[in-house]
């Protein structure tokens, strides 16, 4: 008997798509609605562990010529981006290129030729075909119309727009007149000129995100845009999944009597002195339970930061710091392929449970807790002078993304280490305002409510 079900084709790019819709309900949903799911795999995971059907992508080595012009596109970018909108912030994602070697020194001479040939509007697309063209004439990309030759699936929806690797799929499906999907995975990539992979139609987390992608690409139109939110979020609420209090504490040696903050670190390029915000969170918790309070800190390492650097600080004040880890695992040689598993969304979801608050640096674990009605704090005070003494500011919260908070009081500012004492002391005492607001900034970032976001998505999947 012949298959009728709509074949859809999950083009899986990296650890986040991975979280975001192999470890949430988006499959089952989809299958309950009657599609047969299939992930694109690109990922070193095997999905078929989880019951998950799956093609992995083979023959993945991109044209030689393919990074150099993409790093073209994203320097013309920003640049089109300076000039458009009269806005010097957008320099601050062009990153300096390295010539450290030979091979840098040719590749990273020949970006900047490029982009002085090709550094107006009509240049950028210019690049920008070039790029789906050179992609067009690799092996990966007949290895991708193959497989799609032999599967014909009815949509392929890609679960990164900024995965390079996913430009020759996504160009092989439209050759066959395949319909695409390109879904927008993150808050803040759409300034920083992130659009690598150009789809038919593409899914975005909010009105917000939508007028973004309208302003920056001005070749895509409306219709093509549907507002879906994201399911990063829904695995705050599955309560079924959460670990409960009392067997979260004694899994990790908890003391029933504290309360705890979660310390929330950032990856070492975003905070270089990371450790040293943990050591002034810490120096202030040991004060405060001097004077009575009794307080701990969990601290949650960002995943993909393998290094020893909060080590000194986490033995000096074991007596208040407790680390867990987070649950992802190397499944290769490099950064790159450490991946999130299924039981790190149930942990996340947990800690943002049973912690009173956050602390971090610009982080969207804003949004996580307070999906939990919990609060956050935001250090906006850098150690990036020689001395290593504080100096208020933070040049991460003039990022575009950041002009999307709908008043200045969406989390407690922490403009030196002498104001955490007191702030904390304020916070658990009175959150309300904070709370509030950090709520109202996250109904701005993402569509609500936030637990529908896999339906959401099916739905503008059926109408296409």
């Amino acid at each position: 008997m012949t298959n009728t079900k709509p074949k859809i084709f999950i083009l899986l790019t990296d650890g986040v798509s991975l979280r975001n819709f192999a470890y949430t309900n988006f499959y089952k949903k989809g299958i309950d609605l009657g599609y047969d799911v299939v992930f694109w795999n690109n990922t070193v995971f095997n999905l078929e562990q989880l019951g998950f059907k799956q093609e992995k992508l083979k023959k993945q080595k991109l044209h030689w010529l393919t990074t150099i012009f993409k790093n073209t596109r994203t320097r013309i970018e920003l640049k089109c981006f300076i000039k458009r909108y009269n806005d010097t912030i957008y320099q601050e994602y062009l990153f300096p290129l390295p010539y450290n070697s030979l091979k840098n020194i040719i590749k990273n001479c020949s970006i900047n030729i490029l982009g002085f040939l090709f550094n107006s509007e009509n240049g950028l697309r210019f690049i920008r075909n070039s790029i789906n063209k050179l992609e067009r004439q690799t092996n990966y990309y007949k290895a991708c119309k193959d497989i799609l030759e032999i599967h014909k699936p009815d949509l392929v929806y890609c679960t990164s727009q900024r995965s390079v690797l996913a430009i020759a799929p996504i160009q092989a499906a439209k050759q066959l007149n395949i319909p695409t999907v390109g879904f927008i995975y993150s808050w803040d990539n759409l300034p920083k000129a992130t659009l690598d992979v150009v789809t038919d139609f593409y899914h975005v987390w909010s009105d917000y995100m939508k007028d973004e992608l309208l302003k920056y690409h001005h070749f895509i139109s409306e219709s093509q845009v549907k507002v879906t939110g994201t399911p990063q979020f829904e695995s705050h609420y599955d309560s079924d999944k959460f670990i409960p209090k009392e067997q979260f504490f004694k899994q990790y040696k908890l003391k029933t009597n504290v309360t705890y903050i979660c310390f929330s670190g950032d990856d070492v390029t975003t905070s270089p002195k990371d450790s040293l915000y943990l050591q002034d969170l810490a120096q202030s918790v040991k004060q405060l339970n001097k004077e009575g309070f009794q307080l701990g800190i969990i601290f949650r390492r960002c995943p993909v930061d393998i290094s020893g650097r909060y080590d000194e600080i986490i033995s000096e004040y074991k007596d208040v710091i407790i680390p867990i880890e987070p649950m992802w695992k190397a499944l290769g040689e490099v950064w790159d392929n450490m991946l999130p598993t299924t039981e790190d969304s149930v942990l996340l979801a947990s800690l943002a449970k049973h912690c009173a608050f956050v602390v971090n640096l610009g982080s969207s674990m804003v949004f996580d807790f307070a999906i939990h009605n919990k609060p956050c704090m935001y250090m906006n005070y850098n150690y990036l002078n020689i001395e290593d003494t504080p100096i208020k500011g933070v040049y991460v919260y003039a990022f575009v993304h950041f002009r999307s908070k709908p008043s200045k009081d969406v989390v407690v500012w922490l403009n030196h280490p002498d104001e955490i004492h007191e702030k904390i002391k304020a916070l658990l005492n009175n959150d309300t305002i904070i709370l509030n607001a950090s709520q109202k900034w996250f109904s701005i970032i993402n569509k609500q409510p936030a637990n529908k976001a896999s339906e959401r998505i099916w739905d503008a999947i059926k109408k296409i």
